[in-house]
């Protein structure tokens, strides 16, 4: 957000620290008090004033969210300001900071056995609160995924509630997770446990149709941090909802040329067309739900378009940059203006490129007015060998989306960012956002991603001064998230 002229020149002001919004303040939540990491020079919390009374937005916060709608929702507003704030810095050489973010694939937590660091199925945020359990301290962001499904047929739903009754079948088999992800965003946004507020999961237990339970990780009880959804939709059509549907060799593009285009042809009405509005009102069904309840979504949808070709990619991967564009626009389209969801911030992270998975993805940018936040996928290279001779980890990534103006994201990696390896990253490539995938979090697991993290990196990261963490309370947050709710 905008700081008074006299502050605005002041390195400072923004050292390891983030910009919030609250009560009509910007607060730097200091970082102070902590003896591990990186965090001897971080400042105390300080207030400047900035705004009026009685929470009210000034105008120019979240001028640029604004700009592209006009009705967006103030809580929106006030992320996309926080995050346009730390960009600002990190261009400006005073880096405020990195909010250091947790994927937590829902679908696998509570239905895959095999799925992380010991056999059996778990509940789902089981990975947002292990980084409480390596470090006492939780992530400053959560992405959970709506898709992919885990075998079904068709879309549906665990308990039914308002916004699914007569829409999917509900106390569907498999489909609990849906629930659960939800539920988990809102913990993480509102707080967990927190007083009855007319949301599902307020006590963060509670008794699911298909006879489980549902417990929540406790946050504190406060405003925990950010939240954001991706979206692995299985082919538009496809009976059965998995994740090798998503997989573009799966769909019926890897054999037929023409079908993406018909995917996109909403001029003619096509089949192929319609099955894709049924997916997206799948989607939007849940996000309208955090809609009515003030919750901001940072969501991600078709991701690593640029993969090289359909083996290696999505079915929205590898196709002409004019057609994926109408895609992107599609979804744009329908979920702001045929839905009314004016609570959401649109992420574009191509896969790394450049000698890395992906091609290059300039081409796909679906436009200014699309999209609020860019990022990358980086699955290349290592800590240990990141792609290039001697070239800073990430860095040909940052730098290459430097020039849209956007707040800058790593929004996947199997690796946390300050390691044995590579123990400066949050200085050298400051990024507002870093997420780790998933189980990738820990080194023991049944099925190990490449490269692993040990404890000792996870620790690394969430105890460096440039490192913005989650939860409240107990959970010694780097920010006072609660400012962000400005109404």
């Amino acid at each position: 957000m905008a700081l008074p002229r006299a502050l605005r020149a002041k390195p400072a002001v923004l050292a390891a620290a983030g910009a919030l919004l609250a009560a009509g303040a910007v607060v730097l939540a200091g970082q102070d008090g902590r003896a591990d990491g990186d965090r001897r020079d971080a400042p105390a919390r300080s207030t400047l004033t900035l705004g009026g009374a009685g929470r009210t937005l000034a105008p120019e916060v979240g001028r640029e969210l604004l700009a592209r709608d006009p009705q967006a929702s103030p809580n929106a507003r006030a992320v996309q300001q926080f995050l346009a704030d730390l960009e600002s810095a990190a261009r400006a050489g005073r880096s405020g900071g990195t909010v250091i973010g947790q994927h937590v694939e829902a679908h696998n937590e509570l239905y895959n056995p095999e799925y992380g660091d010991y056999r059996g199925t778990k509940p789902v945020g089981y990975y947002y609160k292990k980084a409480a359990d390596i470090t006492g301290r939780l992530p400053g962001f959560v992405e959970t995924d709506l898709g992919p499904g885990y075998g079904q047929t068709g879309w549906g739903v665990g308990n039914p509630r308002s916004y699914s009754a007569g829409r999917w079948p509900a106390c569907a088999v498999g489909w609990q997770y849906t629930d659960d992800a939800v539920d988990l965003m809102t913990a993480v946004w509102s707080g967990h446990p927190r007083p009855d507020d007319g949301t599902y999961g307020a006590s963060g237990t509670q008794k699911n149709c298909d006879g489980t339970s549902t417990e929540l990780p406790d946050n504190g009880g406060g405003p925990a941090g950010l939240v954001g959804m991706s979206f692995h939709e299985p082919y538009p059509g496809s009976d059965v909802k998995s994740f090798d549907r998503v997989l573009c060799s799966a769909s019926p593009g890897a054999k037929d040329p023409g079908w993406f285009g018909r995917v996109v042809d909403s001029a003619g009405d096509t089949p192929e067309y319609r099955a894709l509005l049924t997916d997206l009102s799948f989607l939007a069904d849940h996000l309208e739900y955090l809609a009515a309840h003030d919750v901001p979504v940072l969501l991600r949808p078709y991701h690593e378009m640029n993969a090289a070709d359909c083996a290696r990619g999505f079915w929205w991967s590898g196709r002409k940059p004019a057609d994926y564009q109408a895609l992107w626009r599609i979804t744009y389209h329908y979920l702001v203006e045929t839905r009314g969801l004016h609570n959401l911030l649109f992420a574009w992270t191509p896969v790394s490129w450049d000698g890395a998975p992906g091609v290059d993805p300039w081409d796909y940018y679906p436009g200014a007015r699309y999209v609020d936040v860019v990022g990358v996928d980086d699955y290349s290279g290592s800590p240990a060998h990141p792609i290039g001779t001697g070239e800073v980890w990430t860095k040909r990534y940052y730098d290459g989306l430097a020039g849209y103006g956007k707040p800058r994201i790593l929004a996947e990696s199997f690796a946390a960012p300050v390691n044995s390896r590579q123990p400066d990253t949050l200085r050298r490539t400051p990024w507002t956002i870093w997420t780790v995938w998933g189980q990738s979090l820990t080194a023991d697991n049944l099925t190990p991603d490449q490269p692993r993290n040990s404890n000792a990196d996870v620790k690394a990261t969430y105890g460096n001064g440039l490192a913005l963490t989650g939860g409240s309370g107990p959970f010694g947050a780097d920010v006072d998230w609660s400012g962000l709710h400005v109404r």
